[in-house]
């Protein structure tokens, strides 16, 4: 019996462990650094933004010059985000999830990691353009 109550307590904890939540990431005012040094044309940083989204599987959708919209789904889960750029800077803010665990604060920790996965391909991407 002692067993089986143990069994049970390390499969709860497993679970609880899976299904963390953090404060919800955003990114802010992250620089656009090119290899040549250029300031890139907002165009150009745009389609950047928008490949290295693709890359990971978001799908990417311009709103207007100077913001994309990013839709990531996985499993059972969705997340959006606003990415608001210029030539010299970008931001991800959260914008919406579902089963996500979100409280207004928190998410699921999972969606850091993608934001975080977002971002870095962002500043890799735009790093290697062309100017």
């Amino acid at each position: 019996m002692l067993t089986k109550k143990i069994i049970v307590l390390i499969v709860l904890s497993l679970f609880l462990i899976g299904c963390r939540t953090a404060p919800v990431m955003n990114i802010s005012d992250a620089p656009i650094n090119t290899a040549t040094g250029k300031t890139p044309s907002l165009s150009l940083v745009s389609n950047e933004i928008i490949e290295a989204g693709v890359q990971l599987g978001w799908q990417m959708k311009k709103v207007k010059a100077g913001q994309i919209s990013g839709t990531l789904y996985l499993r059972d889960h969705m997340v959006k985000v606003t990415i608001d750029y210029s030539n010299k800077e970008y931001s991800i803010t959260y914008k919406d999830s579902s089963n996500m665990q979100y409280d207004g604060t928190n998410i699921h920790s999972n969606y850091n990691g993608w934001v975080q996965n977002l971002n870095n391909a962002i500043s890799t991407q735009v790093f290697n353009s062309t100017n």
